[in-house]
């Protein structure tokens, strides 16, 4: 088994879950790429290139892919145009993408983008502000809100989580009705359950703890 973890927007492959999960795999013998989906290029960030990311770390094999947030609709989208992928887990999957930013900035704050053509927010990774292109926004337009994805999916989401709300997994869920939903008493990060997120990461891998 190869697996992928797929960091959020604004994060990197050092983050805590990201260096959390590869460490739990590594332990169990299974390797895990954690690719950095921005390449070096956060301004010009768009779901078109990070799916490129996504091709060429899973080089045609069959792998399993793990997502954080935007991590976890990118590995929804990319399962559902690869049939290689052999399942999914998503936690706190941002499904309904180009939505999320819509709610989050408000009508005056997506006319300052489009108008300036970039923005800035805070990056998580690097620790400061940083400029983002209004194209993040009008590639995710091109992309289905709630992939339909045929491969054994786990999601796993906080019910506190006010960044993407539980009722987009529900949504994901009306759309692919074999996927499974589990829920925490937690926010979007969900780091302060991550010993529940690998048990049952672990099981749903067949993974022996």
């Amino acid at each position: 088994m190869t697996v992928i973890y797929l960091h959020g927007f604004a994060s990197s492959p050092k983050s805590r879950k990201a260096q959390f999960f590869s460490e739990r795999f590594k332990g169990a013998g299974i390797e895990c790429v954690v690719p950095d989906l921005e390449q070096g290029n956060f301004r010009d960030l768009t779901l078109t290139g990070q799916l490129r990311v996504v091709e060429r770390a899973a080089a045609g094999g069959s792998v399993t892919l793990i997502g954080s947030s935007m991590g976890g609709y990118l590995a929804a989208l990319y399962a559902a145009r690869h049939q290689q992928v052999e399942k999914v887990i998503a936690l706190a999957g941002a499904f309904d993408f180009a939505a999320r930013w819509r709610e989050r900035l408000g009508e005056r704050q997506m006319a300052e983008w489009r108008e300036k053509g970039a923005i800035e927010t805070f990056h998580y990774g690097s620790g400061r502000p940083e400029m983002i292109a209004y194209s993040l926004y009008t590639d995710a337009l091109n992309y289905e809100p709630f992939p339909a994805v045929s491969q054994p999916t786990l999601l796993l989401h906080g019910l506190r989580d006010d960044v993407v709300p539980v009722d987009a997994a529900k949504q994901f869920l009306l759309k692919n009705p074999q996927a499974e939903l589990v829920t925490f008493d937690s926010g979007h990060e969900l780091t302060d359950q991550l010993d529940r997120l690998w048990r049952h990461t672990a099981s749903f891998l067949n993974i022996n703890l």
